[in-house]
């Protein structure tokens, strides 16, 4: 195996991306550094948008969710729209608005489980805080990100003492009796709730009182990093689905002046089922497309002819086969990491991919030079879904289902392959150039 310096640099930068990004609105603020870096300007959905040909854009719904873009420099009627999308959110654990509460001397925080992660890699972690807060000021709120760079929170395992058939049962968890994290020990006279936003306002440096309301995750506070025995394997918590995030918007930001109108939709509610304004069930794509249509003068047939002649690529992570648990997947399709990007199909439409999609796909890796493989879920478990289909069925566009292969997933420590980023990012630009 042979890996270039530039693909293990884009490697670390994937990781530097991840640890940088613990929880969907820091994930949009670091794509957003991303993009203004590369020249791109913000415009705001409460504004008149003014587009030009060749210009490079980006908009933020709900801090959670961005979608960017570049006008192309064929009629938009007749090349239509070249479209990647992703999610910015994870499965793990959101704290409650009442999180802080004393039991015992200490002070615990009421945490909701986020989507479907494996509870039991949660415990015995150094785990932390991220997210946003929103503050009174004089003049009316405000919202500011905070991320605790120390661990501050803790979930440990019961000794097996206590526990004599855990590895032989497994690992379970009560989602309300036996998941509360411990954050410290209860100061005499302090009420735990106020100790805990004494510390979310030190962190923040504003007055405790200031505090309105906060949606917070808790995030592995170790760091990303390569392994293996060529450091061939990358590991890190969120790769799932931050690792298609970065992939997409280092492809968008690699081209210039595209023929093709070409856009990175990353949504929050993915692991939830997406129906939120900021999730893919939205309004937001739908509506940026038509705001670029309506810059552009077309009337409703020729916005019709521009989604015809689109073409979707919804990008989420694979499940790459694992040798320890070989009856878990389907044996004609172990799809194996470093091996290239993996088409996903379900013919109960779990994936919006189909014969015709896939071929697309399949060409593009070829002018990418770029491996391609095929993957099916076993048909006697249930197959999870993506992004794909609800776009697909939203817009009536062409669509593929595809990711990186990885093993782990919702797991709060993922691995998946070096090699397999690069070839996931070069196939995303061969269709914005497409």
């Amino acid at each position: 195996m042979h890996i270039t310096p530039q693909t293990h640099q884009f490697a670390l930068d994937l990781l530097q991306f991840i640890d940088a990004s613990p929880s969907p609105w820091h994930a949009v603020d670091s794509a957003k550094q991303q993009l203004e870096r590369q020249g791109f300007i913000e415009l705001k959905e409460t504004s008149a948008w003014q587009l030009k040909t060749g210009g490079a854009y980006f908009v933020i719904r709900g801090g959670a969710s961005i979608i960017a873009f570049i006008v192309g420099s064929t009629p938009l009627a007749e090349s239509g729209f070249r479209m990647v999308g992703a999610h910015t959110d994870s499965p793990g654990l959101r704290l409650k608005p009442n999180a802080a509460y004393g039991s015992d001397g200490l002070v615990r925080i009421g945490v909701e489980v986020y989507g479907g992660p494996i509870l039991a890699t949660f415990t015995d972690r150094d785990l932390s805080i991220a997210g946003r807060v929103v503050t009174k000021t004089k003049h009316g709120t405000e919202t500011h990100l905070v991320k605790f760079d120390q661990p501050v929170m803790r979930l440990p395992n019961l000794a097996i003492h206590m526990n004599r058939e855990v590895n032989e049962k497994g690992l379970k968890l009560n989602k309300q009796t036996e998941l509360p994290l411990i954050f410290g020990e209860l100061e005499d006279g302090i009420a735990a709730d106020r100790q805990f936003l004494e510390a979310l306002a030190s962190e923040l440096n504003v007055a405790v009182d200031s505090i309105l309301t906060f949606e917070l995750n808790v995030f592995d506070t170790q760091k990303g990093t390569l392994w293996g025995a060529n450091q061939e394997f990358i590991a890190d918590s969120q790769l799932d689905n931050l690792a298609s995030c970065h992939a997409a918007l280092t492809a968008l930001t690699s081209i210039k002046n595209p023929a093709a109108t070409s856009v990175c939709a990353l949504f929050d509610h993915e692991e939830v089922g997406s129906e939120s304004a900021t999730g893919a069930s939205g309004s937001f794509l739908a509506d940026t497309i038509k705001r670029i249509q309506f810059a552009q003068q077309l009337d409703e047939e020729a916005q019709l002819r521009a989604l015809a002649n689109s073409f979707f690529i919804s990008a989420d992570m694979a499940h790459a086969y694992h040798p320890n648990h070989a009856s878990a997947y389907e044996p004609c399709h172990h799809v194996q990491v470093n091996k290239g990007p993996v088409i996903k199909t379900n013919a109960n439409q779990r994936y919006s991919t189909n014969a015709e999609s896939a071929a697309r796909f399949i060409q593009l890796c070829e002018q990418a030079k770029v491996p391609y493989q095929q993957y099916s879920h076993r048909t006697d478990l249930g197959c999870g879904s993506t992004i794909g289909p609800i776009i697909a069925s939203g817009l009536g566009v062409s669509s593929v289902d595809v990711g990186s292969p990885m093993w782990a997933m919702h797991s709060i420590r993922e691995s998946a392959g070096v090699l397999d980023h690069s070839y996931m990012t070069n196939v995303l630009i061969a269709l914005y150039k497409s």
